[in-house]
């Protein structure tokens, strides 16, 4: 087999363990048995446990005295993940109103269109694909490729944590109504209310998540 083979080999296993993450076919704290997985996708253990390694790194799986399962929601993992996606989204947002262009600002206004007709419907799963893309377009239009190398706590925030969380209808139009400010800003060319506006954006969302988790307990 070839090198390029392999690392084909090892993406494509990578990208169906992750979209059985993010689908909810896996679901957090779910085990992952080696055997059961590579005898099912037909695969030797190797571009298995390379998979592994890598949906590590982007924070989906963690060791347990079971072996290998997707990552668990415990406020603790969570709160960690979003101390640096407000760091991360006050830059991004920052910098790409140095950056946004006509073109950038049409993409945005659709995405907006999109949320808002999405949480009016009550159909959060494409509120959540919306919300991940109007995210990730001003973290592409700060053109940082170090902070694009972090884009996996993206995804990993919005669209495992915190639909498992079971966001309620008014924290949605809430983040809507952010996104709208944070969108203003950027295209506006205010770098510095655009980071405050998507700083605060996050801590807000935590904290939303943080109290409603504990009136689960």
């Amino acid at each position: 087999m070839t090198r390029l083979t392999k690392t084909l080999l090892n993406d494509g296993v990578v990208d169906v363990l992750r979209a059985r993450i993010y689908s909810g076919e896996y679901p957090p704290g779910t085990p992952l048995r080696q055997e059961q997985i590579a005898e099912e996708l037909g695969i030797s253990r190797t571009p298995l446990r390379e998979a592994f390694r890598t949906l590590r790194r982007e924070g989906l799986l963690q060791e347990s005295s079971q072996g290998v399962r997707v990552v668990s929601l415990e406020l603790g993992r969570v709160w960690q993940a979003y101390m640096l996606r407000e760091v991360l989204d006050g830059l991004t947002a920052r910098l790409a109103a140095e950056r946004s262009s006509g073109a950038f600002g049409e993409d945005l206004r659709v995405n907006l269109e999109a949320q808002r007709k999405a949480v009016a419907e009550g159909d959060y799963p494409t509120y959540t694909e919306a919300n991940v893309a109007f995210h990730y377009a001003i973290w592409q239009a700060a053109d940082n490729e170090f902070v694009l190398a972090e884009a996996h706590i993206l995804r990993m925030t919005a669209q495992l944590f915190v639909p498992q969380m079971v966001v309620p209808g008014t924290l949605a139009i809430e983040a809507v109504n952010a996104h709208q400010r944070i969108a203003d800003a950027v295209l506006s060319g205010d770098g510095q209310t655009a980071e405050e506006l998507a700083r605060a954006h996050i801590r807000h969302t935590i904290d939303a998540l943080r109290e409603r988790m504990a009136g689960h307990d």
